[in-house]
């Protein structure tokens, strides 16, 4: 069965956050969301849009792309 777009997304931000030693509360505030929000997405339970994912990565300061490919 094929991974969920949104589930790609949740992991891709868990290992960018992971990656620079991060947590949700550290991260969500980076961003300017509740902890939970973050959570969701992490989880793949958010359905953000596109142009939340387009912000969500310039917030990381990431390609969009690497948000929404398998690595």
């Amino acid at each position: 069965m094929a991974t969920s777009l949104k589930s790609t997304l949740g992991t891709q931000v868990r290992k960018v956050r992971l990656s620079r030693g991060l947590t949700q509360e550290v991260l969500a505030e980076q961003l300017g969301v509740t902890p939970r929000y973050l959570a969701g997405i992490e989880r793949g339970e958010r359905n953000l849009t596109l142009d939340s994912v387009d912000a969500l990565a310039k917030q990381l300061g990431i390609e969009t792309q690497s948000l929404l490919l398998v690595s």
